[in-house]
């Protein structure tokens, strides 16, 4: 019976250890890389209708890249992600539009983006100025 719990407690602390070596080493993480975090629209006109700027990205990491999610500071600002997962090394878009009606005025929006990968969260931003009608 002894060797059995003996046995047993060491498979367990040899799994433990092994996974701590991955995780230390990043071995199987996604990894988001993003060109460009930031977008500058310039000038826009408050009835031009909306904008929309994209950040390529590419999956650096050596698991599949799954973004759970993409939200924005306010409903002026939409995020638009890709919904399969993106395999290594391969890249996506996420494209983020910015409707200036009724919003005259400098603007600097945020869109978190959530992933599998590292770091777990992105931040990307649009910023610009909308002139009056």
């Amino acid at each position: 019976m002894k060797k059995t719990v003996y046995c047993a407690f060491a498979a367990l602390l040899a799994i433990i250890l092994a996974t701590a070596s991955m995780s230390a080493k990043g071995g199987g993480k996604a990894s988001m890389k993003c060109e460009q975090t930031t977008h500058n629209f310039g000038t826009i006109k408050e009835n031009g209708g909306p904008v929309t700027c994209e950040f390529p990205f590419v999956n650096e990491g050596e698991a599949n890249l799954i973004i759970f999610d993409a939200t924005a500071e306010c409903g002026c600002t939409r995020p638009s992600y890709p919904k399969q997962p993106i395999a290594p090394g391969k890249s996506g878009v996420i494209k983020v539009t910015y409707n200036p009606v009724g919003r005259p005025g400098a603007f600097d929006k945020m869109v978190t983006v959530k992933t599998n990968g590292k770091p777990g969260k992105v931040r990307l931003k649009v910023k610009g100025t909308v002139m009056p009608k």
